[in-house]
């Protein structure tokens, strides 16, 4: 699979978005879903963009409920992150049952687990940067409730090869799927996997009931586990020209929109900070899809350094909030949201959505 980083290109991409056919099919691995997760956590596209986009074609919002509702859950994410910050990299509600060590099945990280949707899934994301939504889920089922591993490091591990990497939705999707920011673990057998992947697997180790699996002790292909060491391959830096009479515009990893104060003379910088990706590591294929994606912005600058050591260069500094951005200084403009009204923490999707549902009849 490979995702296209030219802006006109993923444009003509939004407006194929069928939201019927995702509702009804969205769980399927040939499924008609909208492979926009790399733009939208790339800050390339907003989710309100996308609403927007598909409400302009005439649909009413009953029809459209489900696929907004998905949306809804990236955004509802990102506020967890706003308002719990570096809390994300611990059991965030309830601590993790059944933790047996805090690593990774050696047979998933070699996509060795003689199941064959799993093992495909695997070999794809390091080869496209991309797994489909409900394989990641068998896969965090399979890790933590099964292999019995604490969620950090595998969910490091898949943001680590993703794309799309996004830290508030990988990070609080395995705990969801780990019951420590959910009140049930998620599970599926071998019948469920070959439902939706169209495999015919059997004789696996989930090749049982959901009852037999809840009480499983760690199966043999899972037993051996992998300490891993994740470093973000850095490209080479240039040293910036910034006239500092003018704006300086900061782009990171979390927004790279065209869009953006494209209508000032400003200095343009993508700015790759080694501390933030010694926190949240990446994989060389993550960096090179960044960097294809800062094409579509004129003039931007490649830069490998801190903020502090950019700011003392510049005038008047612009940036969009983030998580990981905190430190930066001078002008923040505020990221889009699909329902700006509803901010701040909510303890689940469900109350944060009775809120939203609100101002979604209303669209």
């Amino acid at each position: 699979m490979k995702f296209e980083t030219e802006i006109n290109k993923i444009m003509e991409q939004l407006d194929t978005i069928d939201p019927i056919k995702y509702a009804r099919t969205r769980n399927f691995i040939n499924g008609k879903v909208t492979y926009l997760s790399p733009y939208i956590s790339r800050g390339v596209i907003s989710l309100p963009t996308i609403a927007k986009t598909i409400m302009s074609k005439g649909f009413k919002p009953f029809e459209v409920e489900k696929f907004i509702q998905e949306l809804a859950w990236r955004e509802y994410y990102q506020r967890v992150w706003q308002a719990k910050g570096d809390e994300l990299f611990k059991d965030l509600k309830s601590d993790q049952t059944k933790v047996a060590h805090h690593h990774l099945p050696t047979n998933i990280v070699e996509g060795k687990t003689n199941i064959a949707a799993i093992d495909t899934a695997i070999n794809q994301l390091y080869e496209t940067g991309y797994m489909h939504n409900h394989v990641r889920m068998y896969i965090a089922g399979i890790t933590c409730n099964v292999g019995q591993s604490h969620w950090l490091q595998p969910a490091r591990w898949m943001y680590y090869h993703l794309i799309d990497a996004d830290w508030a939705s990988n990070a609080l999707s395995w705990q969801w799927v780990a019951g420590s920011f959910s009140s049930k673990k998620y599970i599926a057998n071998q019948e469920n996997i070959n439902k939706y992947m169209f495999t015919k697997d059997t004789d696996t180790f989930l090749d049982t009931t959901y009852e037999a699996i809840e009480v499983m002790q760690i199966p043999e292909e899972l037993k051996a586990v992998t300490e891993l060491t994740l470093v973000t391959p850095m490209p080479t830096s240039i040293k910036p020209i910034i006239d500092s009479s003018i704006p300086t515009c900061i782009y990171n990893m979390y927004n790279l929109d065209a869009d953006w104060m494209s209508n000032v003379t400003a200095n343009r910088i993508l700015l790759l900070e080694p501390s933030m990706f010694e926190k949240y590591p990446v994989s060389k294929h993550t960096i090179d899809f960044l960097i294809e994606l800062g094409n579509n912005i004129d003039g931007l600058q490649i830069v490998v350094d801190e903020f502090a050591n950019i700011q003392p260069l510049c005038g008047e500094i612009f940036y969009k909030e983030h998580p990981t951005n905190l430190h930066y200084t001078g002008v923040q403009h505020q990221r889009e949201w699909m329902f700006p009204e509803v901010s701040g923490y909510h303890n689940s999707f469900f109350s944060y959505w009775k809120k939203c549902e609100r101002y979604f009849k209303k669209w």
